[in-house]
């Protein structure tokens, strides 16, 4: 209730902070562009926005949790993702559920125009999700997917995806595991699309004591540098169009020569038609130009 009141407390603000926003688009020039692919019938920009930190989900530790809760007023997030327009991405990664969707639905109602994919994990009211979203692709939530399949309780995850079908979008399977993906080919699911984590973020306890001998206290996220390549490899085998998410390993890859290696790794070993997803958090540095013109770069010298 309280994030509620909060949002509308800031509505004003947000109305003024938009209305500035498009009297200073006026003025500026043209969007830059980032290469896109193709995604169904839609063209999505390579670098697509990830909601984490409108979410205060740092994926790191509370206090940063709580740093993104304070910071990502709705005027900021819509800040955010005006700047995510105007630098070329025009596709943005957010939960059909979480507290990132009112900002969304408030930047498209203002006349943002970036395409959303949505994560989802619910049978009961599916249709109704995403007739509201506004969403042109949905996906089943990773952490969920990554618990059934451990459970063995996939079929829930191929029934939901056989539901969503059923509403027109396009239908994706998210997972930290690429064990998953694996698993999806093998049984030949009707899918469009992977959110697949560049690394295994979710292992368990009894999964990190087998590679390492010992869990570290506290226990938390493993991010192992040996992650993304197989992350990549398994990528490259499906034809399906993947999404890599995490390629910064949730900011714990800092300094902008590592960046510049992260996603340079990423482009060079995935396919042409896949993109990756990075939640920016701009509020220290320009995170969203800096990545934007990162991707102009190395797509630009690799093509």
């Amino acid at each position: 209730m309280s994030s509620r009141r909060n949002f509308l407390k800031c509505s004003a603000g947000l109305a003024a902070t938009m209305a500035a926003g498009a009297r200073a688009g006026a003025q500026v020039s043209p969007a830059a562009s980032i290469p896109k692919v193709r995604f169904g019938d839609m063209e999505i920009s390579r670098l697509i926005a990830g909601q984490n930190p409108f979410a205060a989900t740092s994926h790191f530790n509370r206090l940063l949790d709580q740093l993104m809760k304070e910071w990502c007023t709705p005027e900021h997030v819509f800040q955010t993702l005006l700047q995510c327009q105007e630098n070329g991405i025009n596709a943005f990664q957010c939960s059909a559920n979480s507290t990132a969707q009112p900002y969304w639905d408030q930047f498209r109602a203002h006349g943002g125009k970036m395409h959303l994919i949505a994560i989802d994990n619910g049978i009961t009211g599916l249709e109704e999700r995403v007739r509201s979203s506004g969403a042109g692709a949905f996906y089943h939530h990773g952490e969920v997917t990554d618990y059934l399949f451990r459970t063995g309780r996939m079929d829930e995850v191929r029934e939901y995806t056989k539901r969503l079908r059923q509403t027109g979008v396009r239908v994706g399977v998210g997972t930290h595991k690429t064990e998953v993906v694996e698993y999806v080919e093998e049984h030949g699911w009707d899918v469009d699309f992977y959110m697949l984590c560049a690394y295994e973020r979710g292992r368990t306890a009894d999964e990190v004591r087998k590679l390492l001998g010992a869990v570290p206290l506290p226990v938390g996220e493993l991010y192992l540098e040996s992650d993304p390549p197989r992350a990549y490899e398994v990528a490259r085998k499906t034809i399906k169009t993947c999404l890599l998410f995490k390629i910064l390993a949730a900011g714990r890859i800092r300094t902008p020569q590592e960046i510049d290696k992260a996603f340079e790794l990423a482009f060079a070993s995935i396919k042409p038609q896949d993109c990756v997803v990075v939640g920016m958090f701009p509020r220290f540095q320009d995170q969203v130009k800096e990545n934007c013109d990162r991707v102009r770069r190395i797509l630009t010298y690799s093509s």
